[in-house]
């Protein structure tokens, strides 16, 4: 009997220590908002998809560098009839004021790409506001029209970035199918298969300009896509603005009553 009692005080502080420990870590690990989703918590995610009923899609650009090609992509759009986004960087939207404008007089979505290009995870809340808030300021002027759409560069973000852009009044979107064009030696039959491959309704594609093939391969790609029976939408005529939620993949999805 003495026997069980000595070894109880001796096991009991080390349990209590576990405990202690493994109370510790719960509450450091909640307190990140980087996992209160996989607690099943709200977290702040942007749209990648929307659960369209028929066969359409949003077509998008990154515009960060240069400009060149821009009246070419342009040119092709107006050609087929198609309407696109185009998320574009403050400092780019000020070096190439006119291509704002011929983006807005077609019909086009001139889109918040950040002003400087910064990987906006690593950003203060701050800096984060500021970096948003500058190339809205910029692009409402340029274009004449509430600019409310946001991309981060380099698809990098974080709950706070997608909450800071919610609160000064954008959505949040990244994309479901990547073109790849960016990337060094990729040919266009591997950017086209890249898109044909992985599309389905309520896709965002992202394209970025000033590449060797984007503006040359994109009237193949419409091309490819209309022969399979879809449509165009800019991402602004696309998404829900209301009684909507966004599921763990980034599917934005009707709300069911």
């Amino acid at each position: 009997m003495t026997f069980y009692v000595v070894k109880a005080k001796r096991v009991l502080p080390v349990v209590l220590a576990v405990v202690i420990i493994f109370a510790a870590a719960f509450i450091i690990l909640m307190s990140n908002s980087e996992v209160l989703g996989v607690f099943g918590t709200d977290k702040d995610l942007p749209i990648y998809s929307v659960d369209y009923p028929d066969k359409v899609v949003a077509i998008t650009f990154d515009c960060a560098w240069g400009a060149d090609d821009i009246p070419d992509i342009l040119s092709t759009l107006k050609k087929e009839d198609v309407k696109a986004t185009f998320f574009v960087l403050g400092q780019w939207a000020q070096k190439n004021p006119e291509m704002i404008k011929m983006m807005a007089m077609d019909g086009h979505d001139a889109a918040n790409h950040s002003y400087s290009h910064f990987r906006m995870g690593a950003l203060s809340a701050a800096k984060i506001r500021e970096e948003i808030d500058l190339c809205g300021r910029k692009l409402n002027e340029l274009s004449g029209s509430k600019v409310d759409l946001f991309r981060a560069p380099y698809g990098d973000y974080n709950s706070s970035v997608v909450k800071i852009a919610r609160e000064l009044g954008y959505y949040t979107i990244q994309w479901d199918v990547d073109s790849l064009d960016w990337r060094p030696g990729i040919s266009q039959t591997e950017i086209m298969n890249r898109i044909v491959t992985k599309v389905k309704p309520g896709s965002i594609l992202l394209f970025h300009n000033d590449t060797p093939h984007t503006a040359r391969i994109l009237p193949n790609i419409i091309s490819a896509l209309k022969n399979n029976g879809y449509e165009f939408l800019p991402v602004s005529k696309m998404i829900m603005r209301e009684d909507y939620y966004i599921d763990f993949d980034g599917t934005q999805r009707r709300n069911k009553y």
